[in-house]
Order: structure tokens, then sequence, then C-alpha cells
């Protein structure tokens, strides 16, 4: 099986992970999909968002699937007044990575990276491994050591958002 290049990252820091193949539904790229193919519940599988921050430029965060990103919140902890998606046409350019396959681990550049801490509760959560169709899972807290991740408030449930 071939590698991709946030599993080679995890190897070269010596970090335990599993990979789990899932067949892609192209229509529905959605973290919910992704729990349903994966047999996982939904709160371990974290998706990664690409965002432009005002003052920081390109910035990533790392947030439960079952969840909103809190773009204030998120803001504030990247140490911007201001944040934005990054448009999907754009995600590719910037990370080598297209949507429904993009891991925080392994883009083209060195992004700021930022994790909702309600990780640090489980004891495994599952990430993009780069491409479609592939998790990794592994310790949320391994995750911050290998990515340099900073940690906080940033995610909020979708149901609580309306």
């Amino acid at each position: 099986m071939k590698k991709t290049n946030a599993a080679r990252i995890l190897d070269r820091a010596k970090i335990e992970y599993e990979i789990i193949d899932y067949d892609v539904d192209p229509i529905e790229l959605g973290a919910e999909r992704v729990a349903e193919k994966t047999g996982q519940h939904i709160q371990f599988i974290f998706k990664t968002l690409v965002l432009t921050g005002d003052k920081t430029g390109t910035t990533v965060a790392c947030i439960p699937g079952a969840s909103e990103l809190d773009l204030k919140a998120f803001a504030t902890l990247s140490g911007n007044k201001k944040c934005a998606m990054v448009p999907v046409k754009n995600i590719q350019e910037l990370t080598g990575y297209i949507r429904g396959g993009c891991s925080p681990l392994g883009m083209k550049k060195d992004y700021p990276i930022f994790m909702d801490m309600s990780a640090l509760k489980l004891d495994y959560i599952l990430i993009s491994a780069g491409i479609r169709g592939k998790q990794l899972k592994l310790n949320p807290h391994d995750l911050l050591k290998v990515s340099g991740a900073a940690t906080g408030a940033i995610a909020t449930l979708k149901s609580q958002t309306k």
C-alpha cells in the first residue's frame, strides 16, 4: 500500500497510527458520511478546514465532524481580527490536497494549525490521510506533538448554532 505524505510524517516521528480505508461517496464528502463509511462515531472524525486570516494569512483548523467552526473564537486563537474560509477552488493550490482529502499534515507549506480542544478528551481521532478514501486513526496528543498545533474552543455543535 502506498503511503501518503501525512503517513510518512507520522512514520518519521515514530507515532503509532492506523490507516482506515473506506469507499468514497463523491457526492457526499462530509464528515457524517466518513463516519458512516468507516464505522466510527462522528465524534471521532475530525475535519480539516483551511482559512485565511487578516493578520496571519493561511491557517488550518481541525474540528469535530459534527461541529461548525466558531469564526470569532478561531480568529482570536489564531491572532486575527477576522478569518474566512478559503474558497474550495483555492484549497489544492494552497495545500496540495483536494476537498475531502485535506490532511492537517503534509501540506505544501507549514501553516499554523489549531485544533478544537475537545479532541484531547478522546483516546483517538480520525483525520484525513491526505487522499479521499483514507483516514488516519491516531492519538490526538500525538497529532499535537507532530503538527505543533495549538488548541482552543473553536467549534460548536451544529445544532447549537441554528
